[in-house]
Protein backbone atom coordinates (compact mmCIF):
# COMPACT_ATOMS: atom_id res chain seq x y z
CA UNK A 1 0.00 0.00 0.00
CA UNK A 2 2.84 2.37 0.88
CA UNK A 3 4.46 1.80 -2.51
CA UNK A 4 1.16 2.51 -4.31
CA UNK A 5 0.65 5.77 -2.38
CA UNK A 6 4.20 6.97 -3.07
CA UNK A 7 3.81 5.94 -6.72
CA UNK A 8 0.60 7.98 -6.91
CA UNK A 9 2.42 11.08 -5.65
CA UNK A 10 5.22 10.59 -8.19
CA UNK A 11 2.72 9.98 -10.99
CA UNK A 12 0.74 13.15 -10.09
CA UNK A 13 3.59 15.57 -10.89
CA UNK A 14 2.39 17.86 -13.67
CA UNK A 15 -0.83 15.90 -14.19
CA UNK A 16 -3.19 17.07 -11.42
CA UNK A 17 -5.58 18.95 -13.71
CA UNK A 18 -5.98 16.27 -16.36
CA UNK A 19 -9.47 14.85 -16.75
CA UNK A 20 -8.63 11.16 -16.18
CA UNK A 21 -6.52 12.02 -13.12
CA UNK A 22 -9.33 14.15 -11.62
CA UNK A 23 -11.82 11.32 -12.19
CA UNK A 24 -9.54 8.84 -10.40
CA UNK A 25 -9.02 11.34 -7.55
CA UNK A 26 -12.76 11.72 -6.82
CA UNK A 27 -12.89 8.23 -5.28
CA UNK A 28 -9.19 7.93 -4.64
CA UNK A 29 -9.16 5.64 -1.58
CA UNK A 30 -11.78 3.30 -3.08
CA UNK A 31 -9.81 3.10 -6.32
CA UNK A 32 -6.42 2.59 -4.68
CA UNK A 33 -7.78 -0.09 -2.27
CA UNK A 34 -9.41 -1.92 -5.16
CA UNK A 35 -6.13 -1.81 -7.09
CA UNK A 36 -4.19 -3.10 -4.07
CA UNK A 37 -6.62 -6.00 -3.55
CA UNK A 38 -6.54 -6.93 -7.24
CA UNK A 39 -2.74 -7.01 -7.18
CA UNK A 40 -2.62 -9.00 -3.95
CA UNK A 41 -5.19 -11.53 -5.23
CA UNK A 42 -3.52 -11.74 -8.67
CA UNK A 43 -6.77 -10.56 -10.28
CA UNK A 44 -5.20 -7.43 -11.75
CA UNK A 45 -5.37 -7.16 -15.53
CA UNK A 46 -3.67 -4.33 -17.39
CA UNK A 47 -6.10 -2.13 -19.35
CA UNK A 48 -6.00 -0.92 -22.93
CA UNK A 49 -4.00 2.02 -24.26
CA UNK A 50 -5.00 5.33 -25.81
CA UNK A 51 -2.85 5.92 -28.91
CA UNK A 52 -1.82 9.30 -30.34
CA UNK A 53 1.00 10.73 -32.46
CA UNK A 54 3.62 13.37 -31.68
CA UNK A 55 6.47 14.94 -33.70
CA UNK A 56 9.63 14.78 -31.60
CA UNK A 57 11.07 15.71 -34.13
CA UNK A 58 10.09 12.73 -36.29
CA UNK A 59 6.57 11.24 -36.00
CA UNK A 60 6.21 8.86 -33.04
CA UNK A 61 3.34 6.71 -31.85
CA UNK A 62 2.67 7.22 -28.13
CA UNK A 63 0.49 4.80 -26.17
CA UNK A 64 -1.00 6.11 -22.95
CA UNK A 65 -2.19 3.67 -20.30
CA UNK A 66 -5.07 4.31 -17.87
CA UNK A 67 -4.37 6.06 -14.57
CA UNK A 68 -4.58 2.89 -12.44
CA UNK A 69 -2.13 1.11 -14.75
CA UNK A 70 0.30 4.02 -14.69
CA UNK A 71 0.31 3.90 -10.87
CA UNK A 72 1.29 0.23 -11.16
CA UNK A 73 4.04 1.19 -13.64
CA UNK A 74 5.50 3.65 -11.13
CA UNK A 75 5.26 1.08 -8.32
CA UNK A 76 7.16 -1.46 -10.45
CA UNK A 77 9.75 1.12 -11.53
CA UNK A 78 10.42 2.22 -7.95
CA UNK A 79 11.39 -1.31 -6.96
CA UNK A 80 13.17 -2.51 -10.11
CA UNK A 81 15.32 0.56 -10.79
CA UNK A 82 17.58 0.49 -7.65
CA UNK A 83 18.38 -3.20 -8.22
CA UNK A 84 19.03 -3.12 -11.96
CA UNK A 85 20.81 0.25 -12.08
CA UNK A 86 23.73 -1.37 -10.22
CA UNK A 87 23.96 -4.01 -12.96
CA UNK A 88 24.27 -1.53 -15.83
CA UNK A 89 27.62 -0.49 -17.32
CA UNK A 90 28.90 2.97 -16.48
CA UNK A 91 28.52 4.29 -20.03
CA UNK A 92 24.80 3.55 -20.41
CA UNK A 93 23.14 6.99 -20.27
CA UNK A 94 19.44 6.65 -21.13
CA UNK A 95 16.75 7.07 -18.43
CA UNK A 96 19.14 6.86 -15.47
CA UNK A 97 19.54 9.13 -12.45
CA UNK A 98 22.62 11.42 -12.83
CA UNK A 99 22.99 10.42 -16.51
CA UNK A 100 21.11 11.75 -19.59
CA UNK A 101 22.04 13.29 -22.96
CA UNK A 102 24.24 16.11 -21.66
CA UNK A 103 26.33 13.73 -19.55
CA UNK A 104 26.57 11.40 -22.56
CA UNK A 105 27.94 14.06 -24.94
CA UNK A 106 30.37 15.29 -22.26
CA UNK A 107 31.57 11.70 -21.81
CA UNK A 108 31.94 11.44 -25.59
CA UNK A 109 34.26 14.47 -25.50
CA UNK A 110 36.29 12.98 -22.61
CA UNK A 111 36.72 9.60 -24.33
CA UNK A 112 37.63 11.20 -27.67
CA UNK A 113 40.44 13.10 -25.96
CA UNK A 114 41.71 9.89 -24.37
CA UNK A 115 41.65 8.02 -27.68
CA UNK A 116 43.37 10.87 -29.55
CA UNK A 117 46.18 10.96 -26.96
CA UNK A 118 45.89 14.74 -26.77
CA UNK A 119 45.38 15.24 -30.52
CA UNK A 120 48.32 13.09 -31.59
CA UNK A 121 46.17 10.32 -33.16
CA UNK A 122 43.17 10.20 -35.51
CA UNK A 123 39.94 9.20 -33.74
CA UNK A 124 37.54 6.97 -35.68
CA UNK A 125 33.93 6.60 -34.52
CA UNK A 126 31.67 3.64 -35.21
CA UNK A 127 28.10 4.90 -34.84
CA UNK A 128 25.15 2.48 -34.78
CA UNK A 129 21.39 2.68 -34.46
CA UNK A 130 18.83 -0.13 -34.02
CA UNK A 131 15.99 -0.44 -36.52
CA UNK A 132 12.54 0.37 -35.07
CA UNK A 133 13.79 -0.21 -31.55
CA UNK A 134 10.68 -0.06 -29.33
CA UNK A 135 8.50 -1.77 -31.94
CA UNK A 136 10.84 -4.79 -32.13
CA UNK A 137 11.48 -5.63 -28.45
CA UNK A 138 10.74 -9.36 -28.13
CA UNK A 139 8.57 -10.17 -25.08
CA UNK A 140 9.93 -13.70 -24.55
CA UNK A 141 13.53 -12.52 -24.71
CA UNK A 142 12.75 -9.75 -22.20
CA UNK A 143 10.99 -12.15 -19.84
CA UNK A 144 13.89 -14.62 -19.99
CA UNK A 145 16.36 -11.84 -19.13
CA UNK A 146 14.17 -10.80 -16.16
CA UNK A 147 13.94 -14.43 -14.95
CA UNK A 148 17.74 -14.51 -14.62
CA UNK A 149 17.38 -11.95 -11.83
CA UNK A 150 13.88 -12.46 -10.42
CA UNK A 151 12.94 -15.80 -8.85
CA UNK A 152 9.67 -14.64 -7.26
CA UNK A 153 6.76 -16.02 -9.34
CA UNK A 154 4.35 -13.30 -8.18
CA UNK A 155 6.67 -10.51 -9.31
CA UNK A 156 7.15 -12.23 -12.67
CA UNK A 157 3.37 -12.65 -13.01
CA UNK A 158 2.94 -8.89 -12.64
CA UNK A 159 5.81 -8.02 -14.98
CA UNK A 160 4.50 -10.40 -17.63
CA UNK A 161 1.04 -8.86 -17.24
CA UNK A 162 2.47 -5.42 -18.02
CA UNK A 163 4.81 -6.60 -20.81
CA UNK A 164 2.05 -8.53 -22.61
CA UNK A 165 -0.43 -5.64 -22.32
CA UNK A 166 0.98 -4.17 -25.53
CA UNK A 167 2.20 -5.40 -28.89
CA UNK A 168 2.87 -3.74 -32.22
CA UNK A 169 0.35 -4.14 -35.02
CA UNK A 170 0.40 -7.49 -36.88
CA UNK A 171 2.83 -9.02 -34.38
CA UNK A 172 1.97 -10.75 -31.12
CA UNK A 173 4.45 -10.61 -28.23
CA UNK A 174 6.66 -7.99 -29.84
CA UNK A 175 7.00 -4.29 -28.98
CA UNK A 176 6.96 -1.97 -25.98
CA UNK A 177 4.87 1.22 -25.75
CA UNK A 178 6.57 4.60 -25.94
CA UNK A 179 5.32 6.51 -22.91
CA UNK A 180 5.35 3.87 -20.16
CA UNK A 181 7.78 4.48 -17.31
CA UNK A 182 8.21 0.68 -17.20
CA UNK A 183 9.37 0.74 -20.83
CA UNK A 184 12.31 2.93 -19.75
CA UNK A 185 13.62 0.35 -17.29
CA UNK A 186 12.74 -2.61 -19.55
CA UNK A 187 14.76 -1.28 -22.52
CA UNK A 188 17.79 -0.68 -20.30
CA UNK A 189 17.52 -4.22 -18.90
CA UNK A 190 17.16 -5.53 -22.47
CA UNK A 191 20.04 -3.52 -23.91
CA UNK A 192 22.28 -4.24 -20.93
CA UNK A 193 22.78 -7.64 -22.58
CA UNK A 194 24.42 -5.85 -25.53
CA UNK A 195 26.42 -3.56 -23.21
CA UNK A 196 27.83 -6.56 -21.32
CA UNK A 197 28.65 -8.37 -24.57
CA UNK A 198 30.49 -5.34 -25.98
CA UNK A 199 32.44 -4.71 -22.77
CA UNK A 200 33.10 -8.29 -21.57
CA UNK A 201 33.21 -10.42 -24.73
CA UNK A 202 34.47 -7.95 -27.32
CA UNK A 203 36.61 -6.14 -24.71
CA UNK A 204 35.69 -2.72 -26.15
CA UNK A 205 37.17 0.04 -24.02
CA UNK A 206 35.53 3.19 -25.36
CA UNK A 207 31.77 2.68 -25.75
CA UNK A 208 28.73 4.89 -25.04
CA UNK A 209 25.07 3.96 -25.40
CA UNK A 210 21.95 6.10 -25.14
CA UNK A 211 18.77 4.01 -25.74
CA UNK A 212 19.25 2.52 -29.24
CA UNK A 213 22.10 4.85 -30.27
CA UNK A 214 25.64 3.76 -29.47
CA UNK A 215 29.17 4.73 -30.46
CA UNK A 216 32.55 3.02 -30.21
CA UNK A 217 35.78 5.04 -30.42
CA UNK A 218 39.16 3.75 -31.62
CA UNK A 219 42.23 4.80 -33.63
CA UNK A 220 41.92 1.78 -35.93
CA UNK A 221 39.22 1.97 -38.61
CA UNK A 222 39.64 -1.71 -39.57
CA UNK A 223 39.12 -2.80 -35.94
CA UNK A 224 35.80 -0.91 -35.86
CA UNK A 225 34.71 -2.38 -39.21
CA UNK A 226 35.36 -5.89 -37.85
CA UNK A 227 33.10 -5.18 -34.86
CA UNK A 228 30.00 -4.52 -37.01
CA UNK A 229 29.23 -8.16 -37.98
CA UNK A 230 29.89 -9.34 -34.40
CA UNK A 231 27.52 -6.77 -32.90
CA UNK A 232 24.95 -7.41 -35.63
CA UNK A 233 25.05 -11.19 -35.07
CA UNK A 234 24.62 -10.79 -31.30
CA UNK A 235 21.66 -8.44 -31.72
CA UNK A 236 19.92 -10.73 -34.17
CA UNK A 237 20.56 -14.04 -32.37
CA UNK A 238 20.26 -13.00 -28.73
CA UNK A 239 17.93 -9.97 -28.77
CA UNK A 240 16.00 -10.44 -32.05
CA UNK A 241 16.96 -6.91 -33.12
CA UNK A 242 18.80 -5.59 -36.16
CA UNK A 243 21.03 -2.65 -36.95
CA UNK A 244 19.62 0.07 -39.17
CA UNK A 245 21.99 -0.17 -42.19
CA UNK A 246 21.30 3.46 -43.14
CA UNK A 247 22.54 4.63 -39.74
CA UNK A 248 25.71 2.57 -39.35
CA UNK A 249 28.81 4.65 -40.13
CA UNK A 250 32.53 4.91 -39.43
CA UNK A 251 33.84 8.47 -39.59
CA UNK A 252 36.69 10.52 -38.17
CA UNK A 253 35.96 12.88 -35.30
CA UNK A 254 37.63 15.72 -37.25
CA UNK A 255 34.95 15.41 -39.96
CA UNK A 256 32.18 15.79 -37.36
CA UNK A 257 30.11 13.07 -35.66
CA UNK A 258 26.36 13.57 -35.22
CA UNK A 259 25.49 12.13 -31.80
CA UNK A 260 22.46 12.93 -29.61
CA UNK A 261 21.50 16.13 -31.42
CA UNK A 262 24.99 17.63 -31.59
CA UNK A 263 27.67 17.46 -34.27
CA UNK A 264 30.87 16.74 -32.35
CA UNK A 265 34.39 17.83 -33.40
CA UNK A 266 37.74 17.47 -31.57
CA UNK A 267 37.52 20.86 -29.83
CA UNK A 268 33.91 21.97 -30.15
CA UNK A 269 30.37 20.86 -30.89
CA UNK A 270 27.53 22.56 -32.73
CA UNK A 271 23.81 21.99 -32.77
CA UNK A 272 22.51 19.71 -35.53
CA UNK A 273 21.09 21.73 -38.48
CA UNK A 274 17.65 20.11 -38.22
CA UNK A 275 17.56 20.93 -34.48
CA UNK A 276 18.37 24.59 -35.25
CA UNK A 277 15.59 24.80 -37.82
CA UNK A 278 13.13 23.19 -35.42
CA UNK A 279 14.14 25.59 -32.65
CA UNK A 280 13.59 28.72 -34.79
CA UNK A 281 10.30 27.33 -36.11
CA UNK A 282 9.03 26.89 -32.53
CA UNK A 283 10.30 30.32 -31.49
CA UNK A 284 8.25 31.93 -34.26
CA UNK A 285 5.14 30.46 -32.62
CA UNK A 286 6.10 30.78 -28.96
CA UNK A 287 8.54 33.33 -27.52
CA UNK A 288 7.60 33.01 -23.86
CA UNK A 289 10.28 33.47 -21.20
CA UNK A 290 10.09 29.77 -20.33
CA UNK A 291 10.65 28.67 -23.94
CA UNK A 292 13.54 31.11 -24.40
CA UNK A 293 15.14 29.98 -21.13
CA UNK A 294 14.88 26.30 -22.08
CA UNK A 295 16.60 26.88 -25.44
CA UNK A 296 19.33 29.05 -23.93
CA UNK A 297 19.88 26.31 -21.34
CA UNK A 298 20.24 23.76 -24.15
CA UNK A 299 22.63 25.91 -26.18
CA UNK A 300 24.98 26.39 -23.22
CA UNK A 301 26.10 22.78 -23.73
CA UNK A 302 27.82 23.60 -27.03
CA UNK A 303 29.71 26.24 -28.98
CA UNK A 304 26.68 28.36 -29.83
CA UNK A 305 27.56 31.98 -29.04
CA UNK A 306 26.12 33.31 -32.34
CA UNK A 307 22.93 31.26 -31.96
CA UNK A 308 22.39 32.45 -28.38
CA UNK A 309 22.93 36.06 -29.44
CA UNK A 310 20.46 35.61 -32.29
CA UNK A 311 17.81 34.27 -29.90
CA UNK A 312 18.40 36.96 -27.27
CA UNK A 313 18.26 39.72 -29.90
Amino acid sequence: MENLLISWQEFLKGKRKRKDVLEFSVRFMDNILKLKNELKGKQYRHGTYYAFKINDPKPRDIHKAKVRDRIVHHAIYRLLYPYFDKKFVYDSYSCRVTKGTHRAINRFRTLSRKVSKNDTKTVWILKCDIRKFFANINHEVLKNILRKHIIDDEIMWLLENVIDSFYTRDYLNIGLPLGNVTSQIFINIYMNELDQFVKRELKVKYFIRYADDFVILNTDKKYLANLIPKVSEFLEEELKLSLNPKKVSITTLSSGVDFLGWVNFPHHRVLRTTAKRRMFKKLKINQSKETMASYIGLLKHGNTYKLMKLIQD
